[in-house]
């Protein structure tokens, strides 16, 4: 589109000027005279050519808009420029009148400059999301039986062994199962520090691999990789409008309903008034351009595109525009704990046995055999310890979640659950041992056929960035709060080295829902901070749902922002960002309709007492001002995101 208006400007111009040099208008004002027999027809010849060629994608604009029964700025530039056109053309061949051509090819010519200047402004705001599309290689190295060979990008599957040398982009996300390298992982993180890899650690596509080689065995390619959900994320976001963008709609809608009114009032009035056909015509063709919503048509779609792309490569991941805009309303950011205030890491740090049948490594077994398969850091934690006392885990059977209460399965043929001492409770089991989690540690208890079997108690860490950003969001005036199934040693521990308002302790998934109604029936507009999965009620209650992902984990469906990082510092951001965005929204509304309060009247002609009067042409200049205003400006949103 930008390489058609941009031919069709540089067209129009070329011959603009001929029509201008022929104008008695013109050559009146700069004292001058070219006559020559058919004279008239030539200009009529040239501005035929301007208004079917120059004209056509306004006129293609309007018949689009007309059937959807949603009249805006195509329709306004089309019905000001064959209103001009037919007229003058009447002139040519007998009508009594002064045609006016010159305005007719010059209004064009600033017309098509204006869409030429959007498309391109539109193409840089959306560059972000193609130097996306072009960070995943061409070709990848296969491992196969018999050697190395090169392949497309588009032939890889998952499961597929890849040799990544050193210097080149990863292809496909994966797990590294030979090798240690440093990879730039800047497209996923936004942080340019290269990230130390070795085996079993994830890598994501598009990514590059430093120094040296690194063989990965392919998890996520094509369509399931993390580049091209991020990808078809932010294509859907940006065509996905909030409320304020339907805002601006509605009010080019508007302007166009009120700008055709006072036009044909224009000329009715300058009629009854008692002036030519030719001066009032002029004076509506004048006040329908200016009214033009042209810029109001970019005004918020830019905001949206720059936005859009910029939060992306901040690894902010819009899935809800509204929600996103929204993020300035927030005043209390409810936290999941593990995994986004806390690093997620969890590490055994005691373990026993409260039943005589089972030792207190038997009980480790039989928990890490559960979580063998289990992604959870609890999980992880448990297994690490296991296999570093290199105790046999045997393999488990029938393992499945406990919706957030736990996880079980059978190991030798024993139910086996791993469950927190709140499901203890519900369920009314008595421990004649009770343990007391100590500062910083989460405990759970192995059931064995429904007996408590042990305990294994693991702690985990603050983030470094926890702090900070908690501190920030209580200087913003934001409450902050923890919402955790873990017990309320621990989660007291924590609110209180993070200084937030409160916490909310041993709550169980399906009453996390619960906790955010209670904060919001106190008049508070809430975000809730989690892993998307467990707390995936919670994040759909709350006002603004924002999921924490890492690495290749993109988002939970109920989730209105993604976190690519597990940071809790881009809440801080994201905040930051949807008040940015909306001001610019603000800003550009008012931008691109404040002048119409003036240049209308000025248009009408109600001082042309005192000789105040904007041609046609004049007013096509002020409107594409206007646009260029809302462009630049919506450019220095990108500069407040950095």
């Amino acid at each position: 589109m930008a390489e058609d208006f941009k031919k069709r400007f540089w067209i129009a111009l070329i011959l603009t000027i001929p029509v201008l040099v022929l104008s008695d208008t013109i050559q009146r004002w700069f004292g001058f005279e070219v006559d020559f027999t058919g004279r008239s027809f030539v200009v009529f010849g040239l501005s035929s050519l301007l208004y079917f060629y120059g004209g056509w994608p306004f006129l293609k604009g309007m018949t689009g808009e007309l059937k959807k029964t949603q009249p805006g700025m195509m329709t306004l530039i089309s019905l000001a420029i064959t209103v001009a056109y037919i007229y003058s053309s009447a002139v040519v061949f007998g009508l009594e009148g002064q045609p006016f051509f010159w305005e007719l090819s010059t209004l064009i010519v600033v017309m098509l400059a204006g869409h030429w200047i959007e498309m391109k402004s539109v193409m840089r705001a959306t560059s972000a999301l193609d130097k996306l599309m072009e960070l995943m290689p061409d070709t990848a190295h296969r491992i196969g039986d018999s050697g190395t060979e090169d392949i497309k990008a588009d032939e890889i599957r998952e499961g597929d062994k890849l040799l990544v040398k050193p210097g080149e982009k990863i292809p496909a996300d994966g797990i590294i199962y030979e090798g240690t390298s440093y990879v730039d992982e800047s497209i996923v993180t936004g942080e340019s520090k290269p990230v130390k890899k070795k085996k079993d650690d994830e890598v994501v596509g598009g990514s590059v691999n430093s120094k040296g080689s690194l063989k990965i065995t392919v998890k996520n390619a094509g369509e399931n990789s993390f580049l091209s959900k991020v990808i078809d994320m932010v294509q859907k976001a940006s065509k996905e409008k909030s409320k304020t963008q339907h805002l601006g709609d509605k009010a080019a809608f508007w302007l166009t309903i009120i700008a055709i009114t006072v036009g044909v009032l224009t000329l009715t009035a300058w009629l009854l008034a008692g002036r030519e056909f030719n001066f009032a015509l002029t004076r509506m063709v004048t006040v329908m351009v200016i009214a033009c919503p042209h810029a109001l048509g970019l005004a918020i779609p830019l905001v949206v595109a720059i936005s859009t792309s910029v939060s992306a490569s901040s690894g902010l991941l819009i899935r809800n525009r509204t929600s996103f805009e929204n993020s300035r309303k927030i005043n209390v950011v409810v936290f999941d704990k593990t995994g986004t205030l806390t690093q997620g890491k969890y590490g055994v740090s005691r373990y026993g046995s409260l039943n005589e049948t089972y030792d207190k490594n038997q009980v480790l077994v039989y928990a890490a055999a559960v979580e063998k398969e289990s992604e959870h850091p609890i999980g992880t934690g448990i297994v690490n310890k296991a296999s570093e006392k290199e105790l046999d885990i045997p393999d488990p059977s029938d393992v499945e979640n406990m919706s957030g209460e736990g996880i079980l399965g059978r190991v030798k043929d024993k139910e086996v659950k791993i469950v927190s001492p709140a499901y203890l409770e519900k369920k009314e089991i008595s421990v004649k041992d009770k343990q007391k989690p100590e500062e910083m540690e989460t405990l759970v208890y192995v059931l064995i056929d429904d007996e408590v079997a042990g305990y294994i108690a693991l702690s985990d860490s603050l983030r470094e960035t926890s702090v900070e950003s908690v501190e920030k969001l209580n200087k913003m005036g934001i409450d902050c709060y923890i919402l955790t199934g873990d017990n309320e040693t621990v989660t007291k521990s924590i609110a209180g080295k993070l200084k937030l308002r409160g916490y909310f302790a041993n709550v169980m998934p399906d009453q996390k829902q619960d906790k955010i109604k209670e904060l919001q029936q106190k008049g508070k507009f809430v975000a809730m901070v989690g892993d998307g999965v467990n707390d995936a009620p919670a994040l759909a209650q709350a006002d603004v749902g924002i999921a924490i992902g890492s690495g290749t984990d993109v988002a939970a469906e109920t989730a209105d922002i993604v976190l690519v990082e597990n940071n809790p510092a881009d809440v801080v951001k994201l905040i930051g960002f949807g008040k940015a965005t909306y001001r610019k929204m603000i800003q550009n509304l008012i931008y691109a309709t404040a002048y119409n309060v003036v240049a209308i009247p000025l248009g009408a002609g109600v001082l042309f007492w005192a000789g105040i009067m904007i041609s046609p042409a004049v007013g096509a200049i002020f409107m594409s001002l206007s646009t260029m205003v809302v462009a630049i400006n919506a450019q220095f949103l990108r500069k407040k995101l950095a």
